[in-house]
């Protein structure tokens, strides 16, 4: 690896927000090395990197971190620019799919987390709100492509990696939770969007063994 390209990524692997990190170097077929990193007991190195937050993923670019998923994203969009673009070149379609990811990271995921670590009627609710935000996310995608689903079978954007990272084990969170996660019926554009990113080579090499996805779906997915 050139050393002007040296990457580390502190993470773990039940951080979908490490996940996104993982899927946007695989895509843009970037090096890298990976840190385990333990939030029981962390590190100095997780602490001297992000001594606001103390949480993964971190991002270190030739010893230089960077926090924050979203941040980190963006920034290895503009650092190498060959390969994928993550965000569109016009300036208003760009702003329309940072507001769908701002969406998507703090009402959907956060939603689906509830679903995951509570039970009783405080996940009854939180599947009912999991599913009219689906379905407002199923509407939005339709006024942001018109012309069919969010991925076009070549580039990867944001919004893709957001929903593979989230939902791309919702097999094995159907099978725990014992109910449709993602529905054909009721949200077919993101049952279609999300097959066709799971079904692509690089998302299937990153994928956990099924196991590790129904542990994560038992346990919930770390806000991380």
């Amino acid at each position: 690896m050139a050393e002007e390209h040296k990457v580390k990524l502190h993470g773990m692997w039940t951080s979908p927000y490490t996940k996104t990190v993982e899927l946007a170097l695989k895509f843009k077929g970037i090096p890298y090395e990976y840190v385990v990193e333990d939030l029981v007991n962390k590190s100095l190195l997780l602490l001297k990197y992000n001594p606001v937050h103390k949480k993964v993923p971190i991002l270190v670019h030739n010893g230089n971190p960077i926090s924050e998923s979203s941040v980190i994203l963006e920034y290895i969009d503009e650092t190498w620019p060959n390969g994928p673009r993550f965000l569109p070149e016009d300036p208003y379609k760009r702003a329309k799919v940072r507001f769908w990811a701002g969406f998507f990271q703090q009402q959907v995921y956060e939603t689906m987390f509830l679903v995951l670590k509570t039970d009783g009627e405080t996940q009854e609710r939180a599947i009912t709100q999991l599913f009219e935000k689906l379905e407002v996310l199923e509407d939005g995608m339709k006024d942001l492509f018109p012309d069919g689903t969010p991925f076009d079978g070549k580039n990867v954007g944001l919004l893709d990696i957001l929903l593979c990272s989230t939902f791309g084990a919702y097999k094995a969170q159907e099978e725990v939770l014992g109910l449709k996660v993602i529905d054909p019926e009721k949200n077919p554009g993101i049952f279609s969007w999300l097959n066709a990113l799971i079904d692509l080579p690089v998302v299937k090499e990153s994928a956990p063994p099924y196991e590790k996805e129904c542990c994560i779906s038992i346990y919930g997915i770390s806000v991380v």
